[in-house]
Parts: structure tokens; sequence; C-alpha cells
């Protein structure tokens, strides 16, 4: 009789084989599905933690900076970029109500960056040193020769303004604050001389500026306030 029962036997044993198959199969497949989902998520929380490491190593050069600094600083977060042709300008999440002032220097961990332009009460717009509209006193740390450094056309450039042919300019020249406004103290970095160019004919060279700082690229910025003797003399002459 077994020969007999092997044959009947053979299609219902081939058909749970076959389903025994296809059920292996498919739990295969829902197992590689569920895969590639945990994948993607922790491809995400790595992207994440990356992101919040370089954030992390940011706010550390943004703290170091700020404790060579005399003055007060209010570390603000940037929420929007503005770079057009006749406006580079950035949004901060600080306002008059954190002490934020119309004028106050705007740095990063690298150099300036610009300063305030306009104050709300929990926010503030600052106007970018590669903003055409904007000019800073610098001053060459090598040779000591003042220019002013305005805006460019493109938005990552400054020109040094009235420099005349003959002055002595090189290409790597750190240009900082010279102090003269009263608006930035004196001494930060401000951007290198990428390039002089000296057209025949012309009362001035053309020099541009590479700012140091990450100007239209920050996540973060620094309001670099007035000296702590500054804020005493104020409150003196204000009882006064």
């Amino acid at each position: 009789m077994y020969p007999l029962q092997y044959v009947v036997n053979a299609p219902v044993d081939a058909a749970a084989s076959l389903m025994d198959g296809l059920r292996s199969r498919e739990h295969l497949i829902e197992e590689n599905e569920r895969l590639k989902v945990e994948n993607q998520l922790l491809s995400v929380k790595t992207q994440r933690y990356s992101a919040l490491e370089s954030e992390n190593q940011r706010l550390r050069k943004l703290l170091d900076s700020s404790s060579a600094f005399e003055q007060q600083v209010v570390v603000a977060d940037v929420l929007a970029i503005e770079t057009t042709p006749s406006a580079r300008q950035i949004v901060l999440d600080k306002g008059s109500n954190q002490g934020v002032f119309v004028g106050q220097p705007m740095l990063d961990a690298y150099g300036v960056i610009g300063q305030v332009a306009n104050v709300s009460l929990f926010s503030s717009t600052g106007l970018l040193i590669t903003d055409p509209r904007h000019a800073l006193p610098v001053l060459l740390n090598r040779t000591g020769l003042r220019a002013l450094a305005v805006g460019g056309e493109l938005p990552d450039e400054l020109n040094l303004s009235f420099i005349s042919i003959n002055a002595d300019v090189k290409e790597g020249d750190l240009a900082v604050t010279s102090g003269l406004g009263g608006r930035f103290p004196a001494g930060y970095p401000v951007g290198r001389v990428k390039s002089v160019i000296v057209k025949p004919g012309d009362a001035f060279a053309t020099v541009v500026v590479e700012p140091t700082a990450k100007v239209g690229h920050s996540r973060e910025v620094m309001l670099v306030g007035p000296q702590a003797h500054d804020i005493g003399e104020e409150r003196v002459s204000s009882s006064n």
C-alpha cells in the first residue's frame, strides 16, 4: 500500500511544501522591508547626531571666542538669510527684550559678520558686511594702512575703497576693524586681501577682500555689547 499512499499524498505534500516556501518568502520580504525601514531610521538618527555634533562644535567655537572679549556677548540663532544683489541681511531670534540694539556688532567665531540694523521686541535684522549699503572702517594688520571695506558685487566679497595704486597692499593681508567711528571696537578680523588689480589710468586700485567670517552661512552669531565700564558710565549719567 505504501506506493499507492505515496502517489496519493504526493500532491498534498507538494502543495504543503509550496505553501511553506511561499510563507517563507513572504516572511523574508517582510523582514527585508522592516530592516530597510530600521536602516533608514538609523541613518536619519545618525545624520541628526552629526548635525548636533557640528552644532556643538560651532557653539564651542563661539564660546571660546566670546571669552576673549571684554564686552557683553549675546549668542543669537539665525532664523532667515536674505541674499539678493540689493540686500544681504539676516534675521535673528534676539531682540530688544534681550538687550539687542541698533548698530550692535555681529560676529562669529572667525570674524565680523555685520551689524544690527533693525530691532523688534523678540527679533532683529542684521546687515551683513557684504551688503552694498554697508561700510566698515578697517586697517591692514601688516602695514597699518587704513581703508573703508564696502560690500561688493558678489555675496562673499568686500572692496577696499580709495586705495592708492602705490599703496603697499598684498594678497593675504589681513584687514581688521580700525575702531574709527566708535561702532566696531578695534582689532576684530574682517577679511583677507584676495586680489589687487591696478588698471592703467586709474588713481585707485581695485582691492577685493574675502571675509574671514562665514558670512551668510553661520547658524549662530555673537552680538557684542558695550564694555562693562561703558555700561557703568551710562548708568551713572542716566542717574544724574
